[in-house]
């Protein structure tokens, strides 16, 4: 855990926008092109879930049922940096965010298949 860093986490009102970030903290972490990029959330009392992961050859995109049509992942490999672009926000969505990398390639829904894991950004809806 460290290598990479959230942002853009703070609170809003349900209906509102948010933009979060993940970047890598060194200028040694890789992301290859047979990795996955993933954001996964936890709210409190909750196991972690997925949120949405893109593969970062050819920027396919999963997202989790849940936030499918209001949530947009998107990467820019020239910076290493993947977005989460949150709209519509619902006190639901409430959690810590954290991006983690995926280097088994595959099954993009399962945690433990991550590294690398972010420290998180809080995101808070209010009604």
């Amino acid at each position: 855990q460290g290598q990479l860093v959230e942002s853009g986490g703070g609170l809003v009102q349900a209906g509102g926008s948010l933009s979060l970030a993940c970047t890598p903290s060194t200028d040694t972490f890789v992301i290859l092109s047979s990795h996955l990029m993933g954001w996964f959330r936890q709210a409190p009392g909750k196991e972690r879930e997925f949120v949405a992961g893109v593969t970062w050859r050819n920027n396919k995109k999963y997202y989790a049922d849940s936030v499918k049509g209001r949530f947009t992942i998107y990467r820019v490999a020239a910076e290493n940096t993947v977005y989460l672009q949150m709209n519509s926000l619902e006190p639901d969505d409430t959690a810590v965010y954290y991006c983690a990398r995926n280097t088994y390639g595959g099954m993009y829904y399962d945690k433990s298949k991550y590294d690398d894991w972010g420290q998180g950004t809080q995101v808070t809806v209010s009604s």
